[in-house]
């Protein structure tokens, strides 16, 4: 049994490599993951042989992706949500903001993000402002907004 297959990439794969190339793989990984989803096909005579439009629509959804990204971060920019949560003896939050919070908390004003992009090391902890990064696309970086405050 071959210990690396050579497959041929649709789209742009992280940590593996980019629309158009031929990258070698553990014929598992291209078996149960890379083929069915759609991100790349086997390495034959006939599928290198559109490797070059294989590029070029790889590029296209990769410069439509970072148009959406940049569209994003511009809404990010103009907005900041306040999350309330209730303090104890000596101003002290009760309990933490995670990345669950935050994402309802942009819900609510309209700006949909998904908080698996979240770059929260910890839970939020204090009351004050913080800026969270979220990751939008591989080459953009934004940061969130968001001002915790005492519950009345």
């Amino acid at each position: 049994m071959a210990t690396q297959l050579k497959v041929l990439l649709k789209k742009n794969v992280d940590n593996l490599g980019s629309g158009g190339e031929v990258v070698k793989v553990r014929p598992g990984f291209a078996r149960n993951y890379l083929v069915p989803r759609g991100l790349a096909v086997a390495a034959t005579a006939g599928n290198l042989a559109r490797v070059e439009e294989l590029k070029k629509a790889s590029e296209a959804e990769a410069a439509a992706t970072l148009a959406v990204a940049k569209e994003l971060e511009a809404k990010l920019g103009a907005v900041s949500v306040q999350i309330e949560r209730a303090a104890g003896d000596e101003d002290r939050m009760w309990g933490s903001v995670t990345s669950k919070d935050i994402e309802e908390a942009f819900q609510r004003v309209g700006v949909p993000i998904d908080r698996r992009r979240l770059q929260l090391g910890d839970p939020i902890k204090r009351f004050g402002s913080v800026e969270v990064p979220i990751k939008l696309h591989p080459a953009l970086t934004a940061s969130l907004k968001i001002e915790v405050v005492k519950k009345k």
